[in-house]
């Protein structure tokens, strides 16, 4: 029995490889703006709140509203690089190998949801963190630096997913020349 026989695989073999391509670009791009906007929301609400209290944290701890926008930034370096392999000037030759574009349309919708995914879990690791980190610093400002530690390691796994997103589409060269 071949592969091809199933409906499911039959279906997701017809399907032109780009849309699997440009699917990918549009989750990366939509789960990390999501990650990072819902960081920016954690944050910047509980920053306000506790900024009635004290005044004084609301210029130091903007640097956890920065920290949940460049989540988004990670999102847009990757969909730019994305788009790079897809918007190939030589494709029209690949599309000759079909089952080559597909597998390389498939590893591209892939990357789009691991860095989207990776993207959207660090806007919210980040964004917990940077409210805590405000309503902390409006108590105690000695614990600052070393919530701020903690903010940056959660950080790292928006960094840890673009690390990996560039490893992965240097090898989805499948909608360039072999």
């Amino acid at each position: 029995m071949s592969a091809y026989n199933s409906t499911w695989n039959s279906t997701a073999y017809n399907i032109n490889p780009y849309f699997w391509a440009n699917l990918g670009i549009g989750l990366d791009l939509g789960l990390s703006i999501l990650g990072a906007a819902w960081g920016i929301y954690l944050t910047g609400s509980s920053l306000l709140a506790a900024s009635v209290k004290t005044p004084r944290i609301t210029s130091k701890n903007l640097v956890s509203v920065i920290f949940c926008e460049a989540v988004a930034i990670y999102g847009v370096i990757i969909g730019i690089i994305m788009s790079g392999k897809v918007g190939d000037k030589r494709l029209t030759d690949i599309m000759a190998d079909y089952d080559h574009a597909l597998w390389t349309g498939f590893g591209l919708l892939c990357l789009g949801l691991y860095v989207g995914l990776s993207n959207l879990f660090c806007g919210v690791c980040v964004g917990v963190t940077g409210s805590n980190l405000a309503i902390a610093d409006a108590q105690t400002p000695e614990t600052y630096v070393k919530i701020l530690i903690i903010e940056i390691f959660g950080s790292a796994l928006g960094i840890f997913g673009i690390i990996v997103g560039i490893i992965q589409a240097t090898s989805a060269d499948g909608l360039s020349t072999k």
